[in-house]
């Protein structure tokens, strides 16, 4: 027997990159767009994550080169200070400090201390290039878990986003493919009927 009929035409999941009767513009132009997909839906939602992984971690340690760690005094009893009412540091107050830089200028500024603390305790505290109090920077380790969970999060989401287009241009494609074998139904229809012997 010869020729190829329509099952074998269009069996198995590569049938449109191969030469058949049945395959049309439409079924190669799909082919692509399916290839396209998966490898952007793959390396894109890889690169996408690693990129956003990355800057995260650049963005930590910007700001632990940016913060420093000084010894300072408080000028006041922490008994007097205001309470720390929220976060990891409740139940400790608020306190003024000061403390004297590398090249001799003296700051002050509010840091959290023990309640039991007197006038004249030491303890470190962290600082800014313009001299400002503040919090400690991320830690190294808990920066690398940010950084992973950021492109944990972000690769899928890319993939699904280069999915989701696909899948909007392959309903788009199958919408063009319908119509044209509507029109095409129209034309030979009415040729099958009467070959067939049936009627109009």
């Amino acid at each position: 027997m010869t020729g190829t009929s329509p099952a074998r035409a269009t069996g198995g999941p590569f049938w449109r990159w191969r030469r058949n009767p049945l395959r049309r513009h439409s079924d190669v132009v799909e082919a692509w767009i399916v290839l396209a997909v998966w490898t952007v839906a793959l390396l894109g939602g890889l690169l996408a994550g690693g990129a956003a992984g990355a800057a995260v971690d650049h963005t930590f340690a910007e700001r632990r080169a940016a913060l420093h760690m000084v010894p300072a005094e408080l000028t006041e009893n922490a008994v007097n200070g205001t309470p720390v009412v929220a976060g990891y540091d409740v139940g400790k107050v608020w306190v003024t400090v000061r403390w004297t830089d590398a090249d001799g200028s003296a700051h002050t500024g509010m840091a959290k201390a023990v309640p039991t603390a007197t006038t004249g305790s030491r303890l470190q505290v962290w600082v800014d290039h313009s001299g400002r109090v503040v919090g400690p920077p991320t830690s190294r380790g808990e920066a690398d878990l940010d950084a992973v969970a950021t492109a944990a999060l972000v690769a899928p989401l890319a993939g699904t986003a280069a999915w989701g287009a696909g899948w909007i241009l392959r309903s788009r494609l199958m919408r063009r493919r319908l119509t044209e074998w509507d029109a095409e139904w129209r034309q030979i229809g009415p040729q099958w009927r009467n070959l067939s012997g049936g009627k109009g």
